[in-house]
């Protein structure tokens, strides 16, 4: 494939609908489990059944693999599928000091803070619920490949410390390809809701490195945090373009079809929305698989209307009167 996203073409994101229980408007993201319901997958034939198994001895997800290689083969030079598993990190220090003091007086103060008396959240790392919340994931993937799904050809993770962890956690010593040694790719723009929030806010290069040697930082990763400010806080909006934008470097520069793609609830919000999937909120550690079409198109990618970076609210309360 081509350069994408420049000023002659782009690609244009849809869900391709009917393979996995996350589809359904009648599936409650609030109930469901996608370990116990092998991610979602759907149980169902396939046209492509009739050549790769007409015997019906292939599982589920090989036929499945399958069927995207035939999607891909059978369709245009304009257009590719890609199975994409989005999965959210395990549950950080942040996550549980907003439980601690509600969400109206984290979003007003302490969300602006390092941290309490009972630790940190700077570039919030995962606590002890949260990494056994990605040994469930790394335990569901281990149940799947033992069901033949199609191991990830490609892994990106956001750079904050959190996914870091739980993309280690999770796939490390699967045994499956490039995950021995695991050394997936850091996206900048894959990350959280930027600004304002001191755990939304990235370690150095230099930190991350040191504490994952292994991984790769994509081209032009910069030292220190060129996205973060302290003052102002992104827009859902702008949120929505900046993973568009991730998708389109995405999508034009790996030919792989099965990605993973280990980030934040905000991150998944938005590549749904992108990929005109319903919205899914994810618990902490949770995973969901989207097939989706991207087409090319002639011209630049749409400009969205993107609403302005908002400043923390005032609080209504003593934030220290709970403290």
């Amino acid at each position: 494939m081509g350069e994408c996203g420049s000023s002659e073409d782009h690609f244009e994101f849809s869900t391709v609908q009917g393979y996995f229980l996350q589809d359904e408007p009648t599936t409650d993201p609030d109930t469901f489990d996608y370990v116990s319901s092998n991610f979602g997958l759907i149980s169902r034939r396939y046209d492509s059944d009739a050549e790769f198994d007409p015997k019906g001895h292939k599982t589920q997800w090989e036929r499945l693999a399958h069927h995207i290689d035939k999607l891909n083969e059978a369709s245009g030079p304009e257009t590719t599928y890609k199975l994409l598993f989005l999965g959210r990190h395990g549950e950080g220090f942040h996550n549980v000091a907003e439980q601690r003091y509600g969400t109206e007086l984290w979003d007003c103060y302490w969300s602006l803070q390092d941290g309490d008396e009972y630790g940190t959240w700077v570039d919030s790392r995962l606590t002890k619920l949260g990494e056994s919340q990605a040994e469930t994931a790394h335990n569901a993937w281990k149940t799947q490949i033992e069901a033949g799904i199609p191991p990830p050809q490609s892994y990106y993770v956001s750079p904050l410390n959190r996914c870091l962890a739980t993309a280690t956690i999770t796939f490390k010593g699967l045994g499956i390809p490039l995950t021995e040694p695991f050394r997936p790719l850091i996206k900048e723009l894959l990350r959280e809701t930027i600004g304002i929030h001191t755990c939304d806010s990235r370690s150095s290069k230099s930190a991350i490195a040191a504490e994952y040697p292994l991984f790769i930082f994509e081209d032009g990763f910069a030292e220190e945090d060129p996205l973060y400010n302290p003052e102002l806080r992104e827009s859902d909006t702008a949120r929505d373009a900046r993973l568009r934008d991730l998708l389109l470097d995405i999508f034009a520069h790996d030919d792989h079809a099965i990605l993973s793609l280990t980030a934040h609830s905000g991150a998944i919000t938005s590549i749904l929305q992108v990929v005109e999937h319903r919205r899914f909120p994810l618990a902490t550690g949770g995973v969901i698989p989207v097939l989706v079409r991207a087409d090319r198109v002639a011209g630049p990618p749409p400009k969205w209307k993107i609403d302005p970076p908002t400043r923390a609210p005032e609080c209504k309360e003593d934030p220290l009167a709970k403290n």
